[in-house]
């Protein structure tokens, strides 16, 4: 199993937590990984990307250029996307920022209200965490089976008492794509 994954969104959003999350999670699991962040110089606002691979086997480069999933968190990252998207991979969308539709026809488009969902949960800056659940649930790369201890060890201490709201956020995600799925 390799899973090629390019996420996209602007500073800000959490893209590059979302990759490294994904990478220890996958770690904890016993996959192999590669996490290739880019970003621009500014905080908030400028461009954020990851190219995530997750393998049972060796992983050969960590550039994505064809990916077999891919996040995208706001409108700009659309077309981007969509141009590196391969025949028939799956493209999770946050339906709350990005109201375009790509306009390929040969991929799996999930749309997940990231932004609402997390609203919901209590924090709309969560949101990147209901995009994982859901990548989760669309990919079945990486299963979140040590989710907890990660998040433990990914945020200092002062911010455990955050822990909880960030499980509920990734199942609230995981949930929302198995509802399109069983639909």
């Amino acid at each position: 199993m390799t899973e090629r994954t390019f996420m996209a969104g602007f500073g800000g959003q959490g893209i590059i937590s979302l990759g490294m999350l994904w990478v220890y999670c996958a770690m904890k699991e016993g996959l192999e990984v590669t996490f290739f962040p880019f970003y621009g110089a500014e905080k908030r606002g400028g461009i954020a990307r990851a190219s995530v691979v997750v393998s049972s086997a060796e992983i050969a480069s960590p550039l994505v250029t064809s990916p077999d999933s891919s996040i995208v968190m706001n409108e700009d990252s659309l077309p981007i996307c969509e141009g590196v998207a391969r025949t028939g991979s799956v493209m999770l969308i946050n339906s709350s920022l990005v109201k375009s539709r790509p306009s390929r026809k040969d991929l799996c488009v999930v749309e997940v209200p990231c932004v609402e969902l997390a609203e919901e949960i209590g924090d709309a800056k969560i949101a990147n965490m209901v995009m994982m659940g859901a990548l989760s649930a669309a990919t079945g790369a990486v299963m979140l089976d040590h989710l907890e201890s990660v998040l433990k060890s990914f945020f200092p201490e002062t911010k455990h008492k955050f822990i909880p709201l960030n499980v509920r956020a990734i199942e609230a995600g995981q949930m929302a794509v198995a509802q399109k799925v069983s639909a």
